[in-house]
């Protein structure tokens, strides 16, 4: 495929400015962690913006009005990728043993997850978390059909032979033979939930072990990509779905060598373009848990992500709002919660 020679290409232009240094290498680790975990997430139906998951997983800090169990979500997500670096730099086999580990990792703390019942009324149901489905699952597709997925007693059989054509697979190109596993782990769907996040985490584990940045596969493709992969069940012709993964990958790859070059504004400085609602958001919790009212010089020490003109203009807005007050004038001037 033409696209799979496009994406060794330009891998072969990343590696010619190797080696990185360590404040370019950590600035890409970290620009890529948080933009797979808000898409990711967001496909599954996380409600936090790109900018709340950056804000999040760099400060520590949430925004009023949105769900914990969605930060929560970000923070496993976050220590999954995590864990796949350590994977790979202890050179481990993907093997169900360490699937399931994963999976404890990425449904930490989560003890039900929502389902349908057979009369079509929302539930909770049971979740099993590091442990293969108890329950059959389904889902509705695009087309309005129900997709029934591999039952809970073929599981363990299913997964132990798409581990052995994992092993036989190497001949493909390492693109290729990662997005055949994403669809046929996501055709299993071995858990209760979490499938659709563990499908990205593994197709990219086995990604970075073969040398490639990972493959993001944006939110606001969700419909392509669901789409892609329905065709793939429908025509049984898995090369739609291949060109999907190595579309999204050669996209990530081209992002990150304009930034490697200097010609794009970095996945970071995008994260910390934000609207006025999310900065007058982060702008009232710093408020609110400080101890005592805050210069504009230390407000922005807080919020570094935001520039100086911009924290300023906000403060007079959110003033006018009568949100916030002040105290003081000139260069002595401070900004404090107003008590309600």
């Amino acid at each position: 495929m033409e696209i799979l020679i496009q994406i060794d290409q330009i891998r072969k232009k990343i590696d010619t400015f190797r080696p990185f240094n360590r404040g370019l290498q950590k600035t890409l680790q970290e620009q890529l962690r948080i933009e797979w975990t808000y898409n990711s997430n967001a496909i599954e139906g996380n409600t936090l913006t790109l900018g709340e998951t950056a804000f999040f997983l760099r400060e520590g800090l949430t925004s009023e009005g949105k769900p914990l169990h969605d930060y929560l979500e970000a923070q496993s997500h976050a220590e999954a990728i995590d864990r796949l670096q350590d994977i790979i730099s202890r050179k481990q086999s993907i093997t169900e043993s360490l699937i399931k580990t994963l999976h404890g990792v990425l449904m930490k703390g989560v003890e039900f997850t929502l389902a349908k019942n057979q009369y079509g009324q929302m539930i909770h149901k049971r979740l099993h978390v590091g442990e293969y489905k108890k329950e059959s699952n389904h889902v509705l597709t695009l087309s309005g059909e129900i997709h029934h997925y591999t039952g809970p007693i073929h599981v363990h059989d299913e997964m132990e032979a798409l581990l052995k054509w994992l092993d036989t697979a190497k001949k493909l190109h390492p693109v290729e033979r990662a997005a055949q596993f994403h669809y046929r782990f996501v055709s299993i769907h071995p858990f209760d939930d979490g499938n659709g996040r563990m499908s990205r985490l593994l197709m990219n584990l086995l990604l970075m072990q073969s040398g490639y940045y990972p493959c993001i596969i944006q939110n606001a493709h969700r419909r392509r990509y669901i789409q892609a992969l329905e065709q793939v069940d429908s025509l049984k012709d898995n090369s739609f779905f291949i060109t999907f993964v190595s579309q999204e990958l050669l996209a990530t790859e081209e992002k990150v060598l304009e930034i490697i070059q200097g010609k794009a504004i970095s996945l970071t400085q995008a994260t910390t373009q934000l609207n006025v609602v999310e900065r007058a958001d982060r702008i009232m919790h710093v408020l609110r848990t400080a101890r005592h009212p805050l210069s504009v010089g230390q407000i922005s020490e807080l919020l570094p992500e935001l520039k100086r003109p911009t924290l300023k203009k906000d403060l007079q807005q959110l003033v006018k709002q009568r949100q916030i007050k002040i105290q003081g004038k000139g260069s002595g001037l401070l900004y404090f919660v107003r008590k309600k």
